[in-house]
């Protein structure tokens, strides 16, 4: 009985999102123009980001070794980590539409000084740091913007359409990755061609601009009196370990978190092996053609895996229960790292076109298995979290295992060849996937014993 009610919560959390959608759209035009803030905004930042990528991994003007290219994954990740569990207690004392204009214009100028930055040549010290501050700003308007939604939406369309968005939002920002893709392939590589990619990512900022100011002050928010935030500072800081404990003593949750820490630590290292291995040339093909184009192609690749488990999660976590599905994930991620990964880094040197079929390959496996993990996480805590607990659950699963995904790169950084070719490494991801296989199997024990 418990498990069927499990599986209907999880088929009506994803049931009905599109007419949520429209309704929403019917009854707020505020909602609409948040909306197309929030899309704007994460099209610019996927622009930029792989603008970024093609000026520091894939830039034939420039040699970017392994450390390097870890530290360009920082760049892009930890401001989420940092800032995000963070961010939701100055959004409670502050405008929320002051914050959201004030953070785009800062996130155009910084971008264009990015910009110019590649233009002189700048070296990538000074152009990380301030990617560094525009991707901060990014995901700080991103928090204002989730912030603010229950303002502009009605409570009972407020799930559904948020979970629609996200989806929505991650296709906006592949599209905007996309976009820079053929702005630099157009131009040509090099500095020109990643300085142009880059300063039209700012037009999502510019866009931002204008959407943010037709609210009318206070509009967004907060509707709290301001000194309360004091307080929401100090819960925040306190936040995670409270979120911990809820992970503990739920048992789903907590494999659900064994399971998806296990897939970041290995996909981290993984992704440092693609983007090495993509940067060699095969013979007759021009740097964006083997690298940044190839690394679009292995994004999507991703990206097609993630979407094929949002259709087939609703069929596995009814049938299965959610701790045997993610069982199964990672399961299945340790033979793709074994029969895919593994001959990448066993190939011939001289031939890397059969790597890079290797590898998007095993791109579009390991974001099937992933995603089916963190879609199985996500209705674990969702449904088994209270909900004053949840908000600090979820800050608590991006944190940590954004922060794991960037040691891993790390990690991997000091121990992998500028070729990204490493039978040691690959091996040791399908160690670490074994490792969160007996963690699953030792809580599974863990619940059992305590259920007697």
């Amino acid at each position: 009985m418990r498990k069927t009610l499990r599986a209907g919560q999880w088929k009506a959390l994803r049931a009905g999102q599109w007419k949520a959608l429209r309704a929403a759209v019917r009854e707020s035009p505020g909602a609409v123009r948040l909306t197309l803030l929030r899309f704007t905004g994460q099209f610019g930042d996927g622009m930029f980001q792989a603008a970024l990528s093609g000026a520091i991994l894939f830039n034939p003007e420039r040699e970017t070794d392994p450390l390097a290219v870890a530290a360009g994954f920082a760049v892009l990740l930890l401001p989420y980590s940092v800032i995000g569990p963070y961010a939701g207690a100055l959004l409670d004392r502050w405008d929320r539409r002051l914050v959201l204009l004030i953070a785009n214009i800062l996130r155009m100028l910084l971008i264009g000084a990015v910009a110019l930055g590649l233009l002189a040549g700048a070296g990538a010290g000074p152009l990380l740091l301030l990617a560094l501050a525009v991707v901060g700003i990014s995901r700080f308007t991103a928090a204002g913007v989730s912030a603010a939604l229950p303002l502009v939406l009605t409570q009972r369309r407020l799930i559904p359409a948020n979970s629609l968005l996200a989806t929505i939002g991650s296709a906006c920002a592949a599209a905007g990755a996309a976009a820079a893709v053929a702005v630099i392939g157009a131009v040509g590589a090099g500095d020109t061609g990643s300085a142009v990619a880059v300063a039209v990512s700012a037009s999502g900022s510019a866009a931002g601009v204008w959407l943010a100011a037709g609210f009318r002050s206070r509009a967004l928010g907060p509707e709290s009196d301001p000194g309360a935030s004091v307080g929401a500072v100090r819960a925040v800081l306190t936040g995670l370990i409270v979120g911990a404990r809820a992970v503990r003593h739920s048992a789903d949750v907590s494999a659900a978190m064994i399971g998806i820490g296990a897939h970041r630590v290995v996909f981290g290292a993984d992704t440092l092996i693609m983007v090495l291995v993509l940067r060699e040339s095969p013979s007759g093909h021009t740097a964006v053609d083997s690298g940044l184009i190839g690394f679009g192609v292995a994004i999507t690749a991703t990206a097609a895996g993630m979407l094929l488990a949002a259709l087939l999660a609703p069929l596995l976590i009814p049938r299965l229960g959610r701790p045997r599905t993610i069982l199964l994930g990672l399961s299945c991620a340790i033979v793709v790292q074994l029969t895919l990964v593994l001959p990448t880094a066993l190939a011939d040197p001289t031939g890397p076109q059969r790597a890079h079929q290797l590898l998007l390959a095993g791109a579009f496996l390991l974001g099937l298995a992933g995603q089916t993990i963190k879609l199985t996480g996500d209705a674990a805590m969702q449904i088994d979290i209270a909900d004053d607990r949840r908000g600090q659950v979820f800050a608590l699963q991006d944190t940590v295992f954004n922060i794991a995904f960037v040691l891993a790169v790390a990690a991997t950084a000091l121990m992998v060849p500028t070729d990204g070719r490493s039978v040691t490494v690959v091996l040791a991801g399908a160690g670490c996937y074994g490792v969160g296989i007996v963690a699953l199997l030792v809580n599974g024990r863990r619940v059992r014993n305590r259920a007697r």
